[in-house]
């Protein structure tokens, strides 16, 4: 495979100071997905030669949630700065075949992989020592200027706190994105100190130090700002998760699956979902849920994780996590079912029943008010209001097996390790402790005992004065 003439260096090894968090930005949720996943994606679909990532700041946890084919990892024990970071990389890009690197930051989550191959060409083009991605913004503040030198040419970058009055009204500002010929970069490396307000090694200080060298340095503009900017705070992480949902809307809808209110419905960035599909105002779709065709969801309804077949109903209010439904099921409203709870095709769960851990059957219902714990439903299974699996001992969690054609009477308990055999009767309010036999009538309850004349008796009783007790 012919190289590409570049390999990229992700910055991942902050600690997110302006973000205010105990937490690497990175491992941020934007959107369905993690913060740093999003530029890990677009270097990757880059197609570079080699991947790197920078690590400091829970550099474990950065590490397990980014492993990638072809991304490796290079530890900075110390926050020293954006250039320590590349002195820290120093073994490794001696040995990258590659003619040009790409150095990002890992906050940019809109970035697209497009844009960074015409960053890598334009510098190729140009011959130049050091390419800039750079944009326009109304308000620069927090960013570093960029001080042209005439035409596409840098004489430097400028981080705010250094910057004279003058160039803080620049409007043009790094990115962060820099595309360095690789010789060039390593013979100047070690220029770098931390002589600036920060006390750090800054990379973008390579661009003055290569103009007073009268290398080549340019810069090259994106034509967007959002697709470039990083993310420094909770506002602008809130900010671009509107944006990303509003664009992940706009697409489905042009697939053909009709949002009622696109501006109070959220769908996460890796959900899939059918054309035909109605999704009513309110509705979560989070993580990587998959939703068929011609499905409604209705108001209010959160679904995570989950995948539902074609023509699926889910009703106001109901939640299901990690769960699978099948074609033309109906859940809810208020229904609630997780952990891997399947549902079969036809089946119908509805107000108030919780489905932990389950299977239920082909055409089983379970209408009301009823608890199923670790529980395997057959076909055709009928369960009544207030219907409780007791799965769970103390100790340790039990199955319920109800075969196919059973109907369970309200107001059942079910005692866990149990069975109820195929086309079996359970009488309500009945508490189950052992198997009941095939197409046999179940009955645990006590006999009904009625004491006629009670009442009266206990209200003559209650008006009698006390007794007179004289000492």
């Amino acid at each position: 495979m012919p190289e590409s003439g570049f390999s990229t260096v992700i910055l991942a090894a902050g600690k997110a100071t302006r973000f205010k968090s105990e937490h690497s930005k990175l491992l941020h949720t934007l959107a369905g997905r993690l913060l740093g996943d999003y530029v890990v994606r677009a270097v990757l679909d880059a197609k570079p030669d080699r991947a790197y990532m920078v690590i400091g700041h829970e550099a474990e946890a950065v590490r397990k949630a980014f492993e990638r084919p072809g991304l490796a990892f290079i530890e900075q024990k110390e926050p020293l700065g954006t250039g320590h970071a590349l002195m820290v990389c120093r073994p490794e890009l001696e040995r990258c075949p590659s003619e040009n690197l790409l150095v990002l930051v890992g906050d940019a989550p809109l970035l697209e992989a497009a844009t960074l191959r015409r960053l890598v060409d334009a510098h190729r083009r140009a011959r130049a020592a050091a390419t800039v991605l750079t944009t326009r913004i109304e308000n620069p503040q927090g960013y570093g200027r960029v001080v042209r030198a005439g035409g596409r040419r840098i004489r430097a970058i400028v981080e705010e706190r250094a910057a004279t009055p003058a160039q803080r009204r620049i409007r043009e500002i790094s990115s962060g994105i820099l595309c360095f010929s690789r010789a060039k970069l390593l013979a100047n490396l070690d220029r770098l100190t931390a002589d600036n307000p920060q006390r750090e090694y800054l990379l973008t200080d390579l661009i003055g130090i290569l103009h007073r060298q009268r290398q080549k340095v340019i810069a090259y503009l994106a034509a967007d700002p959002a697709e470039v900017l990083g993310i420094n705070d909770r506002l602008e992480l809130a900010r671009v998760e509107k944006l990303l949902r509003r664009r992940k809307a706009e697409s489905l809808m042009r697939e053909g699956v009709t949002l009622v209110d696109p501006e109070v419905t959220y769908v996460d960035e890796p959900v899939e979902v059918g054309r035909d599909t109605i999704v009513e105002p309110g509705v979560s779709l989070l993580g990587a849920t998959r939703i068929g065709k011609a499905c409604r969801i209705r108001p209010y309804a959160i679904i995570t994780d989950s995948v539902l077949g074609n023509g699926v109903t889910v009703r106001p209010a109901s939640v299901i996590t990690g769960c699978e439904i099948a074609s033309d099921a109906i859940v809810g409203p208020f229904a609630h079912l997780r952990d891997g709870a399947v549902l079969e095709a036809g089946s119908r769960i509805g107000n108030f029943v919780e489905v932990k851990k389950s299977r239920i059957g082909r055409g089983a219902k379970a209408w009301h008010l009823a608890y199923l714990g670790d529980a395997t439903l057959g076909e055709g299974v009928n369960i009544g209001a207030g219907t409780v699996t007791c799965n769970y001992d103390g100790v340790n969690k039990h199955p319920t097996t109800i075969d196919d054609g059973v109907f369970i009477g309200s107001g059942t308990m079910l005692v866990a390790p149990v069975r109820i055999g195929k086309g079996s009767y359970v009488a309500a309010g009945s508490t189950i402790t052992e198997d009941v036999p095939p197409e046999s009538l179940a009955l645990g309850r006590a006999r009904q005992v009625n004491k006629e004349g009670w009442v009266r008796d206990r209200q003559r009783a209650a008006a009698m004065p006390p007794p007179d007790r004289k000492s």
